[in-house]
């Protein structure tokens, strides 16, 4: 099951929240080494969890955090813009109409869910832009995700990249509209009224049109 939660309201969750925040820890300071903050709760936080982002978390049967990703809309601050922008040619990525992800995550206890869990995210991901109207998603991804991508049926237009072979780091821009979604649909099995239903879950329509014009 995917939710979409906005930070302000992620204590509401407390059981996601505390397992997404720590699942990043293990992920991006355990497993891959990254130089990141981690707090006395053992929970992975940086300045960007501070800016209202908007969280899509996978929620297993537990309660517990499954996978995530965090959204934040170019027109602010992003991590693209502050700290890779030798990889855009010192361009910056901003427009209302594009979106950047960041910390995809997939908690090791999702097990032989991993491979759904991450079609999930993807796939919520592409039905936000949908539902919001925006044209592209821009992130920043290393060599691992890149099979991921295209086994999903979403693989980004590369903008820029360094390093070579696993230790490469790209910049990607993702195309969101239907026939992206109806790819990421094909390859994962899951249909797009599934989709449309996390999305309404989450959003009525009445929140769903404020945050488009907000």
């Amino acid at each position: 099951m995917i939710k979409y939660i906005y930070a302000d309201a992620l204590g509401a969750f407390p059981l996601l929240k505390e397992t997404m925040l720590k699942d990043r820890a293990v992920q991006f300071r355990d497993r891959l080494g990254w130089n990141v903050s981690v707090d006395s709760n053992g929970f992975e936080v940086d300045e960007y969890d501070d800016m209202n982002p908007l969280y899509v978390i996978y929620e297993l049967p537990d309660g517990s955090h499954g996978g995530s990703m965090r959204i934040l809309p170019t027109t602010g601050q992003t991590m693209v813009n502050d700290h890779f922008l030798d990889l855009t040619d010192g361009v910056e990525i901003s427009s209302p109409l594009i979106w950047e992800c960041t910390r995809f995550c997939i908690s090791p206890n999702a097990g032989k869910l991993a491979g759904k869990v991450a079609a999930a995210l993807m796939l919520a991901g592409c039905e936000l832009g949908v539902r919001f109207g925006l044209d592209s998603s821009v992130g920043v991804f290393d060599a691992r995700m890149v099979h991921i991508y295209r086994r999903i049926g979403w693989t980004p237009e590369i903008l820029g990249t360094k390093g070579e072979g696993k230790d490469s780091v790209s910049v990607g821009l993702w195309e969101i509209n239907e026939e992206s979604k109806a790819q990421i649909c094909a390859k994962s099995g899951f249909r797009a009224e599934e989709a449309e239903a996390w999305f309404e879950a989450s959003f009525p329509v009445s929140d769903a049109f404020d945050a488009m014009v907000a």
